[in-house]
Order: C-alpha cells, then sequence, then structure tokens
C-alpha cells in the first residue's frame, strides 16, 4: 500500500498522496533540494512499519515471513535479483531515484549513465534505473522495500534459501521453465537446506526481461494466509492466460553487475561491468552495505542499528573533529596573514568594483575574516605609538610612500596565501575562485 504523508516546512506544503503524484514537482513548488529530501525522509520514515521503527529486539523473520518477502521477485534473473536486494535496503534513495526517472523517461543507454554521475546513489540503486517498472515497484510498495531490505542485512542465509525454496515449488508445477526470454538451469550444487540450486539468466546477456506473475498462485497454493505476498501489475499490464508472462525487453549492457553467490548464500559483484558502468575502479568482488546511504531511516531491529548506524555515528564523530582541524588551520593561517599584512589595508578591500570574476562565496567569506582580522591588526597598531603610517606624522611624502609599501605587500602576500582573500583565485583547495574540487 501507499501511505499519505504530509509535512509543513518553512511554510510550504509538503504532499505525497495515496497515487504517488508529488506537487513539489509542479512549478509552483520549486523548492530548494534539501526540502525535498527532508518530505521524502518523511514519506519512507512512515512508511516503515511500527514494529521496525521501535527497533525492538524482534525475532529473526520466520519462514513464512521469508518467503512471503522474496515471492514477487524470487523468479526475477539471478542478476537484477541480486541488485533489487542490494538496493532494498537503501529505501529513501529508492525514492529519490524513482521520481528522477520518473521525470526522464527519456534517458537510454550512454546518456543515462552520463546523468548518474551527478546523483551520489548507491551504485545498486543507480543500476535499477535501467528498469524504471521494477524501481516504480520498490517506490509503490515502501514498505515491503524496507522489511525487504533489513530481512536481507540480518537474514542473509536465510533470504537466499527461500528464493531456492520458491524457485522449487515454481517449477515443480510446471510455471518456471526456459524460453526465449530467459534460461533456467539447474545445478546439483545445494543451496541452504535444498538439495540443488535453480539459476534464472537473460536468454540474451545484454537484453533482460522482468517477469510478472501472481505469487499467490505461481508457487501452487500458497500455504501460509497469514503472509499472502502482494501482486503488483506494471503500468499497462495486459492480463495474460500463461501463469508467468513478460514485458518489453530492456537493453542493461554493463548496468547488470550483479550475481548471486548460490554456494555461498550471498551476493556478489561483477567488477569489470561494475567500473564500466559506474566509471571506477573497485577490486572486491563482495558486496558490503554501506550505511551512509541510509540516509536516516532506522533499521528494523537493534541489532542491525547497532552494527550499522554506529558507523554512521562513528563517521559522523571524525568528520566534526576534521571541521574543528580545519577550522583551527584556517585561524592559525588567517593570523599570520594578518601579520603580514601590517600596515596594508584589509583585503577585503578588494571585494567591490575590482573583485574578478568567478570569485566566489567561500571568497566572500574569506573577504569578511581577512576585515574582520585588518581591524584587529588596526586596533593593534593604534595601541602603540608610531603603529601607523599615517599615525601624527602629518607627512604626506612619508604617507604615500608607505602607502606604496603597503601596496606591494598585499600584492605578494595574494600570491603566496593561493587566493584566501575576496579576489583569490586558481586551482588550490582552498581557494576563493576557480572551480572547487
Amino acid at each position: 500500500m501507499r501511505f499519505g504523508a504530509a509535512c509543513i516546512v518553512q511554510g510550504v506544503a509538503i504532499t505525497t498522496d495515496r497515487h504517488g503524484s508529488d506537487p513539489m514537482d509542479t512549478p509552483q513548488f520549486a523548492c530548494i533540494d534539501w526540502i525535498r529530501s527532508s518530505a521524502l525522509a518523511i514519506t519512507v520514515l512512515l512508511a516503515v512499519p511500527p514494529v521496525l521503527a521501535e527497533q525492538s529486539d524482534s525475532k529473526p523473520e520466520s519462514t513464512d515471513q521469508l518467503e512471503q518477502l522474496v515471492a514477487p521477485i524470487a523468479l526475477y534473473p539471478d542478476s537484477l535479483l541480486a541488485q533489487i536486494l542490494m538496493a532494498s535496503t537503501y529505501p529513501l534513495e529508492i525514492v529519490e531515484a524513482a521520481r528522477w526517472v520518473k521525470s526522464q523517461p527519456d534517458l537510454k543507454g550512454e546518456a543515462l549513465e552520463d546523468a548518474l554521475q551527478k546523483e551520489s546513489w548507491d551504485p545498486s540503486v543507480k543500476s535499477l534505473t535501467a528498469f524504471p517498472q521494477v524501481l516504480a515497484m520498490m517506490n509503490d510498495k515502501l514498505d515491503w522495500t524496507t522489511q525487504l531490505g533489513d530481512a536481507f542485512l540480518a537474514q542473509q542465509k536465510s533470504v537466499m534459501n527461500s528464493v531456492q525454496v520458491l524457485r522449487e515449488k515454481a517449477k515443480a508445477e510446471g510455471n518456471l521453465e526456459s524460453n526465449e526470454k530467459q534460461t533456467v538451469k539447474v545445478e546439483p550444487t545445494p543451496t541452504g537446506n535444498q538439495t540443488q540450486t535453480i539459476i534464472i539468466q537473460p536468454a540474451n546477456p545484454q537484453v533482460v526481461y522482468v517477469p510478472t506473475y501472481n505469487p499467490t498462485v505461481i508457487y501452487g497454493p500458497w500455504p501460509y494466509p497469514a503472509y499472502r505476498p502482494f501482486y503488483w501489475y506494471p503500468p499497462g499490464y495486459v492480463a495474460a492466460s500463461s501463469m508467468i508472462s513478460f514485458g518489453i525487453g530492456f537493453t542493461v549492457g554493463a548496468a547488470m553487475w550483479g550475481g548471486c553467490n548460490w554456494g555461498h548464500s550471498n551476493v556478489d559483484i561483477n567488477i569489470n561491468r561494475y567500473n564500466s558502468f559506474n566509471r571506477t575502479n573497485i577490486h572486491n568482488v563482495s558486496w558490503k552495505h554501506n550505511s551512509a546511504h541510509r540516509k536516516g531511516v532506522p533499521y528494523g531491529n537493534k541489532g542491525l542499528q547497532n552494527r550499522y548506524a554506529g558507523n554512521s555515528a562513528r563517521d559522523a564523530k571524525a568528520r566534526e573533529a576534521f571541521r574543528g582541524h580545519a577550522e583551527k588551520g584556517r585561524q592559525q593561517i588567517a593570523g599570520g596573514a594578518a601579520d603580514r599584512f601590517k600596515g596594508a589595508k584589509p583585503q577585503g578591500a578588494f571585494q567591490g568594483k575590482n573583485r574578478p570574476v568567478g570569485a566566489g562565496k567561500r571568497a566572500g567569506d574569506f573577504g569578511t575574516k581577512d576585515r574582520q582580522f585588518g581591524q584587529a591588526g588596526a586596533a593593534a597598531r593604534r595601541s602603540k605609538p608610531g603603529g601607523s603610517a599615517f599615525s601624527g606624522m602629518g607627512n604626506a611624502r612619508e604617507a604615500r610612500r608607505d602607502s606604496f609599501r603597503g601596496a606591494n605587500s598585499r600584492m605578494g602576500g595574494s600570491r603566496r596565501a593561493g587566493g584566501f582573500g575576496g579576489g583569490g583565485g586558481g586551482r588550490h583547495r582552498f581557494g576563493g575562485g576557480g572551480r572547487r574540487r
């Protein structure tokens, strides 16, 4: 089910209705990104079942509950199944990606990969943008997505075993066979409690068809009436006479980089495809959950919360410590600059019409600090006799000479400082102008 949510952020009403429409997508709600992110976070939090939100010391999901969770996707190709399981651990990013895809339906292939480089989502979420139908389902069934992700993190082997149990049932019913869209293989290698392993792969590795089926009947009579799986129809779906049907094929290229390691009951990564799609260079084939992409969505129980949210807290503490050291360093550097600039006008004076084009906000901030240091230096000089080029001299010639010397000092200081002043340029990490890394 979809969950309705509404909140008021700085006087702007943000609502997600029961049909998934988002008024913030209209021109009159052209708000800044962080407001939208807040609304998405609230939507996700409301979708989390109360038992999960409380982070209780819950028992592991039972067999019937796990089969209910994986039933809608157990007959998907292995690679797609693996990436759905990974991405389900990041429900807020699923919502963001689903809306992003909906707003840009014509992005395909290389153009899609180029556009994804600007987004910060986890690679597993990015990969699902090649399957709008799958993202739409995970967004519409957000409570299911969240529970699936938590179950996968807490009971990975049991989740993978449940997939094999259901595949064996579907095959026994005659509903899982090879055809022109998919290849079904049965291997004698055991998976979990199963004596064999059923592998599903695209018939053409470059084209993936997402199956549509009713999970309450394709596996035979559903044995758990208290835990019935949902049946989701993709947009424009026309009911077929067969138990399983396929829509259009998705040309995915390197987007399919996930895999199921049935022998170890986990998921892994095809590093060549992964690096090609994400334009990176990793070497580890094992998948690991990255809690930074959870973005504040609570985990299903205290065990997961302690395991993953603790990492986020430590990372945040480390970032705060770094900021403290960085600020102390900036103050020391600025203090040294103030000493060098004695007798000169503060560099903030250059922030008027002579400010170079491209000097950004940070340049303005540094200019403000320069003015403060300059004012402090001027006060110190006034407290000492003869501390200023103009103090009590009354001599225009000496004043002009001191002023000229101060200007030269400023020019040299600006070059040495690498752009800490209002007009700084260059590519230094903390430069005022230039392009930020």
